[in-house]
């Protein structure tokens, strides 16, 4: 069995439905899984739902606004009076009705009880779309398969349970499933953190024995930097899994974090394709000894640089490292970058949950901090030391780290 993934650009609209249905094509349908993410913007979209509903404000107008758009893209794909439209309407009737009945002030839980239904969505409109062009599949339910904790926003899989639930599927039928999601022991759903679909897909090869895994973007395949914030990038044609992992570690964003271990546990082969050019050969990942040494830039943007020193001037020592790491344990921050001094430490942060304010609020009662929002982290690894000058030209470096032939500046 493969499984191919599809991100939420890959299904913005009708065109893009049936343009994964032609990518499908290309590669034979046959013997797949594949995994869907929310269309276009859906996720934005009902995070400003749960928003509100917080804030008590209208939620239910942006409910009708993510509803109406799904409608819009469903009449360019299916005939009128088609039993789709009557399912999507239950989907958003069944966000409506778990709103009034929720009691739980766990925005968390929320979150995810509301959000997921985006994947649910837009999985059920491409499995029916495919089912209509003679593409037949199986729609199944992810959460009946991922069981996780009940980390919500950030679920860790329980994965002898996720196993033995996809033994159930059949290896010679094709499904149409959703990324992002899975189920804790209560059925309560639990989201695999941001852009967790690639994870999904990765597990779903994983319990599957996949023969490879195929990942769909919109660009040629993984690059030496993103073409969209540097010139003069290239394909790199096959990297090892190392490579990926690094890569991946130091925020690339078309790899997810989290793909790679399981893939790598089991020598599964992981493609990155573009669904604009179907029949290209795109990148292949797999068990290479030799390591790329392209030099690749890699960007992590929207960071913050938290500046914590001693009050007293006393050293930086373990037992203030050990407080502040549980601080960040706590709000669920992550650290993208350190460095330490005699008397002060400097982090750069991604602020995934919004509660930077409360880590830097719960620090000021032993420490001095300073915030600077909105850094940008550039990674060059396999860098030329000769040419960093052109690299430095009009950016202002608040950090730098130099470790063999590996990079990483802190601008602003």
């Amino acid at each position: 069995m493969k499984v191919f993934k599809f991100g939420g650009a890959s299904v913005k609209d009708a065109q893009s439905v049936k343009n994964v249905a032609l990518v499908l094509e290309t590669q034979g349908f046959e013997s797949c899984l594949v995994v869907v993410s929310a269309m276009g913007k859906t996720t934005n979209a009902l995070e400003k739902v749960v928003e509100n509903y917080f804030a008590k404000t209208d939620y239910q107008a942006e409910i009708e606004k993510v509803k109406l758009k799904h409608l819009e893209i469903s009449q360019d794909l299916f005939t009128e009076n088609h039993p789709v439209f009557d399912e999507i309407s239950i989907f958003f009737s069944d966000i409506e009705s778990f709103l009034r009945r929720n009691k739980s002030p766990n925005y968390n839980f929320v979150y995810d009880q509301v959000v997921s239904c985006g994947e649910l969505i837009s999985s059920k409109i491409l499995s029916q779309y495919l089912n209509d062009i003679q593409f037949e599949n199986a729609w199944c339910d992810s959460r009946d398969f991922i069981k996780t904790d009940r980390n919500y926003r950030e679920g860790n899989v329980n994965w002898e349970e996720t196993e033995k639930n996809m033994s159930a599927l059949n290896q010679h039928q094709c499904y149409v499933t959703q990324g992002f999601i899975g189920s804790d022991d209560n059925n309560f759903t639990v989201t695999l953190g941001r852009e967790g679909s690639d994870y999904s897909a990765a597990i779903f090869a994983y319990c599957l024995n996949a023969e490879a895994m195929t990942i769909w973007k919109d660009v040629p395949g993984v690059m030496t930097g993103d073409p969209r914030k540097f010139e003069n990038v290239s394909l790199l044609s096959q990297i090892s899994y190392e490579d990926a992992i690094e890569m991946a570690y130091y925020g690339a964003s078309v790899i997810h974090p989290k793909t790679l271990q399981p893939l790598k546990q089991k020598n599964i082969p992981f493609y990155v394709k573009s669904f604009l050019e179907p029949k290209n050969s795109g990148t292949r990942v797999g068990a290479y000894e030799e390591r790329s040494q392209k030099e690749s830039f890699i960007l992590k943007e929207n960071q913050h640089l938290l500046r914590i020193a001693t009050r007293d001037f006393s050293f930086i020592a373990e037992e203030h490292l050990s407080q502040i790491f549980s601080l960040l344990a706590k709000f669920k921050i992550k650290i993208s970058l350190m460095q330490n001094s005699a008397i002060s430490l400097d982090l750069c942060l991604e602020d995934m949950y919004g509660t930077i304010g409360e880590l830097d609020e719960e620090l000021q009662k032993e420490f001095n901090t300073e915030i600077i929002k909105n850094v940008s982290l550039y990674t060059i690894r396999n860098a030329n030391l000769e040419q960093l000058n052109q690299f430095y030209q009009g950016r202002t470096i608040l950090i730098e780290q130099i470790s063999q032939k590996t990079i990483q500046v802190i601008t602003n």
